[in-house]
């Protein structure tokens, strides 16, 4: 029984590699031990220990999302794998691809009373695009192919287009310690080889481009809204298109289209203060809407696609169905870059800048300019954060966000940079539990990274602090501290002062200096913006764990952002109201 568990785990494991995943997290377990032990003894898998399994599978999501390929995550039976659910429901919405290994007692011991066995068949439902139960080991040339074969299926699957993650169940019987050595490799690699597994991306035919840039061209008024999408080549290839077509481009911060060398002429990063005011926005409707990547962050600019339902919206989408509005026009299924290249195949020579185009560039450049000039100079504001950053960051670094507030502000105050900087952020379902791990993660690619996280996001993931220790990585978080819930101070219920803060707002009152310090890290808690970034600059040459905390307060803080907006909206009003607008454009 040892030989076959031996020669099944090492098959699988090599399956993987061959597959072409080459890091693993590992949760410590009893019914995991083969797998551990021949994944600890394949020289092409890198591998790392996580206690948590709920941190341990959001740092194998921010170590996808960063690599852009698989990643194997491991656990023991039980509640063990219940604990990688949240990850894997961001997984599935962010579309990151995962191995998840959930090591199960054998098929008699299931639902028996045996200790520490649970269902797990299916265990995530529909959040995994692929499952398998895979069968007991044994050592027969068929059923060693088998497991590699499973394998390289697995993360096939995981890596084909909508990525996602994959659930692979695999029971074993006792005894769980294989004798993993050279003689083992040798018999599973003299094997017929793990099949190759070749991923296309979805495309069009050149008729049906050529169709839809006619329809595109023939638009007086069109935009290009760009969500969160990190795809090689795609900035480089929109922006040309955009300068084709004379279309400005809404660009999310998580959309890799604000920072970088590419053309940013058309570039539109203020839309969202802009679209606040329903007046200003009621004036800027354009005839079609061309959509990549996921909705962006933006409310206003999501209340907008819904409320003009004549809007001819056009969302292009690499095999799933992004459509919250509920109202667009034409699906188009085929890969972002490809598709935008296609496009530009077609196209006839740049067409004349209308006054469409020129008017919005023309307001995003007086938003810009009246938020900067009226931020506060002295005051902790959490928006400058961003400002500093954009500034401070190196070439190539990567700026982690997590949600609630922080990627609101990073939609309105991190401006256009030449600098190549990449935004990356736990946008598929948009929780704040799990993003220190996916942050640490991801620093195990993207370096050097800095997170900026809310004080309420960071208490829920403070386990996720000790991979930093363990695997000696190098991160700054930029702890944003107004003791609570700061965005519900912008919502309804916070205009119910009784409940609010017993319901909503939440202060704590944490002193998180003890927390990083029992991690090892270095906590510093700046007095003034030139100390602020005196610590990140520190904290990027020093390297190792670095926590620095900015404290805030809840009521100033939307006071200061309902300032900023009532500014924005009174100048472009009159700019609008000066140009005749609508008029101009019919």
């Amino acid at each position: 029984m040892t030989d076959a568990l031996s020669c099944y785990v090492a098959a699988f494991v090599d399956g993987l590699v061959q597959a072409g995943v080459t890091e693993a997290v590992i949760s410590p377990g009893s019914r995991s031990t083969p797998l551990a032990m021949a994944m600890a003894k394949h020289r092409g898998l890198r591998f790392s220990v996580h206690i948590d399994e709920r941190s341990a599978a959001f740092f194998a999501l921010g170590m996808a999302k960063a690599k852009q390929r698989p990643v194997a995550l491991v656990c023991t039976s039980g509640t063990a794998a219940a604990n990688y659910l949240p990850a894997v429901v961001e997984a599935h919405y962010s579309r990151v691809p995962l191995v998840v290994l959930t090591a199960d007692r054998p098929h008699e011991l299931r639902d028996m009373g045996a200790p520490q066995a649970i269902d797990q068949l299916h265990l995530y439902g529909r959040y995994a695009k692929w499952f398998v139960d895979l069968a007991l080991p044994e050592e027969t040339d068929q059923m060693l192919g088998y497991a590699q074969a499973m394998a390289a299926r697995a993360a096939g699957v995981a890596a084909a287009a909508p990525a996602g993650p994959v659930h692979v169940n695999l029971p074993f019987r006792e005894p769980l310690v294989p004798e993993i050595n050279d003689d083992v490799w040798e018999h599973v690699r003299a094997l017929r080889r793990a099949p190759r597994v070749v991923n296309g991306r979805p495309t069009v035919s050149d008729e049906s481009a050529a169709a839809l840039y006619e329809e595109l061209a023939a638009a007086k008024r069109g935009l290009i809204v760009c969500g969160p999408l990190d795809q090689p080549g795609f900035a480089e290839a929109v922006t040309a298109l955009a300068r084709a077509l004379d279309f400005p481009i809404l660009a999310d911060p998580l959309s890799q289209l604000r920072a970088g060398s590419h053309d940013k002429t058309y570039v539109i990063d203020s839309y969202d203060a802009i679209l606040k005011d329903e007046a200003i926005a009621s004036k800027l409707v354009p005839d079609v809407v061309l959509r990549f990547g996921a909705m962006p962050v933006s409310k206003p600019l999501l209340l907008w696609l819904k409320r003009h339902r004549s809007i001819r919206q056009i969302v292009v989408d690499d095999g799933g169905w992004l459509d919250p509005t509920l109202s667009a026009a034409s699906i188009v299924q085929s890969d972002e870059t490809a598709l935008c290249r296609q496009l530009l195949d077609t196209a006839e020579p740049k067409r004349k800048e209308s006054a469409w185009s020129m008017t919005w560039r023309e307001i995003n450049d007086i938003a810009r300019t009246l938020l900067r000039q009226h931020l506060p100079k002295d005051e902790w504001f959490e928006g400058t954060v961003f400002v500093e950053l954009a500034e401070l960051l190196p070439p190539g670094a990567s700026l982690f966000v997590g949600n609630s507030m922080p990627i609101r502000d990073a939609d309105t105050f991190f401006w256009s940079t030449d600098k190549p900087l990449r935004v990356l952020a736990n946008r598929g379902a948009n929780g704040i539990d799990g993003v220190v791990s996916s942050a640490l993660g991801a620093s195990t690619a993207a370096r050097p990274l800095v997170l900026v996280i809310g004080d309420l996001s960071f208490y829920h993931d403070l386990n996720g602090l000790l991979a930093a220790k363990m695997h000696g990585l190098q991160a700054t978080i930029v702890l944003l501290n107004n003791n609570g819930g700061g965005i519900f101070s912008f919502l309804p219920q916070a205009r119910h002062e009784g409940p609010f803060e017993t319901l909503f707002g939440t202060p704590t009152d944490l002193s998180f200096s003890h927390a990083v310090e029992m991690y090892g890290g270095r906590y510093a808690a700046p007095r003034t913006w030139d100390e602020f970034r005196r610590c990140v600059v520190e904290s990027l040459d020093k390297g190792g764990l670095n926590v620095i905390e900015v404290r805030t307060s809840r009521a100033e803080n939307v006071q200061m952002h309902r300032f900023l907006w009532e500014r924005v909206s009174q100048e472009i009003a009159a700019v609008l109201e000066q140009k005749g607008t609508e008029e101009r454009w019919k």
